[in-house]
Parts: structure tokens; sequence; C-alpha cells
């Protein structure tokens, strides 16, 4: 069986027109995605950031995938070797989410107040409802963010809680 034939001649990077965004951004924002809180430690300390563009990536060896924007300080040290923990936030961590959307201001420790325990010297939430420690082994651009595939070097589920999920409201910002 062939391909459908392709409807859309622009070119992969041409904006789409103006009438199409509001309706593509409406039904994107509509993909329902985990929030994460991604820890990992630099010579400052512990660092922290939300994510919620994951996703398992394969069974043997377990790995995930994680969209990570250009912008962010967690793509160099991924990319340079830096293990990190994935915390898998539950329903009971909503107020979570603004505290890690931004990067944490010079000096200020991302985790305070909170429980948390080590692994691998890298913070776990104690009350997540599962952590995973990964290690990057491959990456690839996609516009303004690049995707990272992890191995999961170890985790562990809370076994109780579910996994907070989101919406967006519009598909083409946060």
């Amino acid at each position: 069986m062939s391909p459908p034939p392709s409807r859309d001649p622009a070119p992969p990077h041409a904006p789409a027109p103006a009438e199409t965004i509001e309706p593509l951004a409406a039904a994107l924002g509509r993909i329902p995605s985990g929030l994460f809180v991604i820890a990992w430690r630099d010579g400052c300390g512990d660092r922290a950031m939300l994510a919620s563009w994951v996703m398992q990536a394969a069974f043997t060896p377990p790995m995930i995938s994680v969209a990570i924007a250009s912008s962010r300080d967690l793509l160099a040290a991924v990319s340079s070797g830096t293990d990190f923990v994935l915390n898998i936030l539950g329903e009971a961590h909503k107020p979570l989410a603004g505290r890690f959307s931004r990067p944490a201001a010079a000096g200020e420790e991302p985790f305070a107040g909170l429980a948390v325990e080590r692994v691998a010297g890298i913070a776990a939430l104690v009350d997540a409802v599962g952590w995973l420690h990964c290690r990057g082994v491959a990456r690839a651009e996609s516009g303004d963010h690049a995707v990272v595939i992890a191995r999961i070097l170890a985790g562990a589920s809370a076994g109780t809680g579910q996994p907070l999920v989101h919406l967006r409201r519009h598909g083409l910002r946060y």
C-alpha cells in the first residue's frame, strides 16, 4: 500500500497559515502529558526544572525520551554526561508546578522545605509517585527543543497516588 498523497505542499519548517494557528494550538493543547520535576546537580548544587514532554522510549534496556527547550541548563548538563532524576508528580503535587516552572534564583535551593532522598547524589522527592535515575544516551534537535533519549539506571514507585495529568490551554506555548 502506498502512502496517502501529501495535502500540505509547504516545506516542513514553513509557518502555518494564520487562519490555522488557533485551531492547531487548541488541538495540540489537548494532548495529555504528565508533569515531572527533573533534578540534577552541577557545581552550584541541586538544580531542577518542570517537564511535561516525557514518554517511555524502550523496554530493553528501559529508556525514556524527554523534550528539553534549547535554552534550558539541563540540556547542556545532560549533553555533557550529567545524570538526572525524573520525579513523577502526583495529583497532590499541583502546587509544585509553579515552583519548578522557572529556574531557581542564584543561591536559592530548589528543594528547600521538601523531603528528598538522594539517588546517586541527586534529589528524589520522597512523596513523588515514583522516580527514575537516568543518563542521556542520544539527542536529536527538534525545533526549539531537543529530544533526549535517556537510559533508566534505577527507579522506584511509591505504589500510591495517581500521576498528575496535564492539559495545556494553548498548544504552542507553556
